[in-house]
């Protein structure tokens, strides 16, 4: 077994490697730029590396200086993890040459899977069923839009060196296709170093569920049943699960032998994926095969106890498969939800900043259910707009999908985090959605059920009824301390009412508390009561309290006259007043926002890649402005209406904050 290895990656991956490398025995060296100088890999490892600037392709994806990094530390093999190098050929061959182990598939099992055009090709002379496309190179736009229109669109247009949703388009017409063309294109050259395109038929209601298989040199070769992954935001996997609501035991079967068959027929051996397109009929496509660890494998190790970066270890030491596929059972569901540095409120654009406050829940594991994050960042350190933007991966487990849905819904209301935008409301609101919670779920589902973007949700009533009591009974609380420390009175409790009136969501709710030493009990108009209990104290920025015997889990800032409240996807600005204070507030004139609507603005930290217009121009509704780069993803801004362009003030190669003004309109 190896004594050292070094893992050629960054953030949470890393830091997963390198669990496992703990407990295995196994010392491990990091690798770090400039901005991750002070990274949790890098506090975490038992060496660490500095290996270049800040952009990834000054140091991340230089495989010399890996190969550098090795040298110096004598580190007998390496773990990519997933990205950068991972799927580089090159990497795998300059490995070889200097005697050090690639934890990882052969080199010719890469090149032959790693790229999505050969790959389509080698899976159709495999007899895999295939999506129709065109497996040629494209040369220009106008090739792409010609391409595109005899396939049938929509099309999708891909980086053949692709992943993680980078370099990918949907294109619906020939105007489409040629602006996706150039713009995958780009962002390929920057993500992976290679732009090569390819465009294939977009199936329409489709599910993106792939296969994980495990192979050894030795011809052995396993599958550890499928992931469900079709809550996807541009073509970016959000939340993912085992096993797959949608799938029967036949066609999981049917899949896994043919993803097994496909990995053992290119010389395949290591943890790999097969990734499917799944219609309605259970009719499955080969998409792709990663050859690589997945981003989202912690939930194929929840359901088969599975670690699989041991597994890839173990296999690249030389070792044979020690499980056969009889061995392999699927046990409970787990599902996993993906935290990214990212403002849902403004599009799902990319936030950086300082994490002020991170918090995530604690990681335990009963017979009952798992919480499990696994992640890269901790309370203090600074989100880099130079790589990707996800921070964190939180996973549950529980005997059956329903009680893992709601162990999710509890961890996610628990996970603090605050000085950058981040999806956290959206997570939450996906897990409480109807069309989730039955598994009636398809690649389209963000895009259909939140046309115009995510705006919040409002809260049942049932919900929004048990809030008002526990913000009641938080805030006779919290007057209790402001009467003992402010010293008014000797017997402050005297001072404190029993009456309020609770107004949020645009509802009001008169109450009158009932206290005692264990906690209060809260009496509506309408003759309801509920008993509310809990630790909680003033300046707690988490309150987990019991109200009417169920769990509810609130995240909590003071305000004026009550609390910010968040859980299940909602922020409620929370009134508590006074009968008297209550009526006094209705006849408040409301604040009105600032007129933004002649400028254009930034709508996340990131760089001007490119002006499509100039002062004096009249631009049309949606109609391309500027491109922003952000977190390897290049943002189109478009016209929101009519409108001459009076003003620009940026150019290319500027970086802006957020809201800062490109470009005015009269």
């Amino acid at each position: 077994m190896f004594k050292k290895i070094l893992i050629a990656n960054r953030g949470e991956i890393a830091c997963r490697v390198i669990k496992t490398c703990r407990r295995m025995g196994i010392a491990t060296v990091a690798v770090y730029s400039d901005a991750d100088r002070r990274a949790l890999h890098v506090q975490m490892a038992d060496e660490a590396v500095h290996i270049g600037p800040a952009p990834a392709n000054e140091s991340y994806i230089v495989i010399d200086r890996i190969m550098e990094a090795i040298r110096a530390t004598g580190a007998e093999a390496v773990h990519p993890g997933y990205g950068f190098l991972s799927e580089n050929p090159a990497f795998a061959e300059a490995l070889a040459a200097e005697g050090v182990v690639f934890i990882g598939p052969p080199k010719g099992a890469i090149e032959a899977m790693g790229d999505k055009i050969t790959s389509k090709k080698l899976a159709k002379e495999a007899g895999v069923s295939t999506v129709p496309g065109h497996m040629g190179l494209i040369e220009d736009a106008d090739e792409a839009a010609r391409i595109s229109a005899e396939i049938g669109y929509p099309v999708m247009i891909k980086a053949s060196a692709g992943g993680g949703g980078k370099g990918m388009r949907i294109a619906w017409n020939d105007d489409e296709a040629r602006e996706g063309f150039e713009s995958s294109k780009s962002e390929a050259a920057k993500s992976f170093g290679d732009d090569r395109i390819f465009i294939e038929k977009f199936v329409t209601q489709p599910r993106h569920i792939e296969i994980q298989v495990l192979c050894d040199s030795y011809g052995n070769g396993i599958y550890l049943g499928e992931r469900e992954c079709s809550i996807q935001r541009r073509n970016q996997k959000v939340i993912e699960e085992a096993p797959s609501p949608f799938l029967d035991e036949a066609t999981r079967k049917a899949m896994g032998e043919q993803a097994v068959a496909l990995a053992q027929a290119v010389g395949y051996s290591s943890s790999g994926t097969v990734e499917f397109i799944v219609d309605a009929a259970r009719n499955f496509y080969f998409l792709e095969m990663n050859t690589r660890l997945q981003v989202e494998h912690p939930v194929t190790e929840l359901i088969t106890g599975i670690d699989l970066v041991e597994q890839m270890i173990r296999v690249a030491a030389g070792e044979k498969l020690s499980i056969a596929q009889k061995d392999v059972k699927l046990n409970g569901w787990a599902i996993e939800s993906r935290l990214y540095a990212e403002d849902p409120y403004r599009n799902f654009l990319p936030s950086t900043g300082r994490l002020t406050r991170y918090r995530p829940p604690a990681e335990e594991a009963t017979d009952a259910y798992v919480v499990r994050n696994d992640t890269g960042v901790y309370e203090g350190g600074e989100i880099s707009m130079f790589y990707d933007p996800m921070i964190a991966k939180l996973c549950t487990w529980a005997p059956d999908r329903r009680a893992a849905i709601e162990a999710m819904r509890t961890a996610l209301d628990a996970f603090e985090v605050e000085g950058i935008g981040h999806n956290l409301p959206f997570l939450s609101a996906v897990m409480d959605h109807p069309r989730f919670v039955s598994g009636d779920i398809t690649t389209a589902f963000i895009e259909e059920e939140y046309p115009e973007g995510f705006q919040g949700v409002d809260l049942p009533d049932t919900l929004l009824r048990r809030v008002a009591a526990a913000a009641a009974a938080m805030y006779r609380v919290a007057e209790i301390r402001r009467t003992r420390v402010s010293g008014r009175m000797d017997n402050h409790e005297r001072k404190i009412g029993d009456d309020w009136v609770v107004s949020l969501q645009g509802v009001d709710f008169p109450v009158h508390i009932a206290a005692d030493k264990l906690g209060a009990t809260v009496s509506f108009q309408d003759g309801g009561r509920m008993r509310v209990e809990s630790p909680w104290t003033p300046g707690d920025s988490l309150a987990v309290l019991d109200v009417d015997e169920l769990p509810l889990v609130m995240k909590v800032a003071k305000a004026p006259d009550g609390f910010f409240l968040r859980l299940r996807g909602a922020g409620l600005r929370t009134y508590v007043r006074t009968p008297r204070q209550a009526e006094l507030a209705r006849l408040m004139p409301e604040k009105l926002p600032p007129d933004t609507s002649k400028l254009l603005l930034c709508p996340m930290p990131g760089m001007v890649v490119g002006l499509n217009v100039a002062v004096g121009d009249k631009v049309q509704e949606g109609q391309a402005l500027c491109t922003v780069e952000a977190m390897k993803m290049e943002n189109i801004l478009r016209a929101e209406r009519t409108a001459v362009v009076t003003r620009i003030n940026a150019a290319p190669g500027d970086s802006l904050a957020v809201d800062e003004v490109i470009m005015e309109f009269e």
